[in-house]
């Protein structure tokens, strides 16, 4: 692969886990991820914000659309020297980074909420990098050698890094003139 088309490759086969975050707000609201608990410390477990809808609901359609782009390149021969092409692994990778997007954005709330940050304030790199981590760290674990091709160099896993926060701002811009988010961070 060259080193030009590097970061591209790498923004394209994370596109599931950028698209399972806004997917969540559209599908969110049914039953309260943390049941309404609070934790150790008398502050809630994650919040109002986070839902089993909303987590379930934005992993499929972040799968769904990983299926797709997937199996647009894969025909077109655009990754045939690195996706085996078949549909388990198409599904597999899509659904890893789309549920390690938002097992990561819990994970962020989590940590948001004991370091008593309320729900809706910005929280400059942590409301976007723990998605982006355990993304990273979920697709390691189940396709390391997808993960080293890909974001195992600087390059790759540089470029999503770097654009995830403007990328998450634009998003939930558009969110909030949609009036899906309280919010436009």
């Amino acid at each position: 692969m060259s080193d030009l088309l590097s970061p591209l490759f790498a923004f394209i086969l994370f596109l599931p886990s950028f698209v399972a975050n806004p997917a969540a707000v559209l599908t969110s609201g049914k039953l309260k991820m943390d049941f309404g608990k609070f934790f150790i410390d008398g502050r809630r477990i994650l919040g109002d914000g986070k839902s089993w809808s909303g987590f379930l609901g934005g992993s499929l359609v972040g799968t769904a659309f990983g299926v797709m782009i997937y199996s647009i390149l894969s025909f077109f021969g655009v990754f045939h020297w690195s996706l085996p092409g078949s549909i388990p692994f198409i599904v597999s990778a899509s659904a890893i980074l789309a549920f390690g997007s938002l097992t990561g954005d819990a994970v962020g709330s989590f940590i948001k909420r004991r370091l008593n940050i309320k729900r809706g304030q910005s929280a400059f790199l942590l409301d976007q990098w723990p998605f982006v981590l355990v993304s990273f760290l979920f697709l390691y674990l189940t396709f390391p050698g997808f993960f080293m091709e890909f974001y195992g160099n600087i390059i790759g896993a540089a470029t999503i890094l770097i654009v995830t926060p403007p990328l998450h701002r634009a998003i939930n811009i558009i969110g909030y003139r949609m009036h899906r988010k309280d919010v436009p961070w």
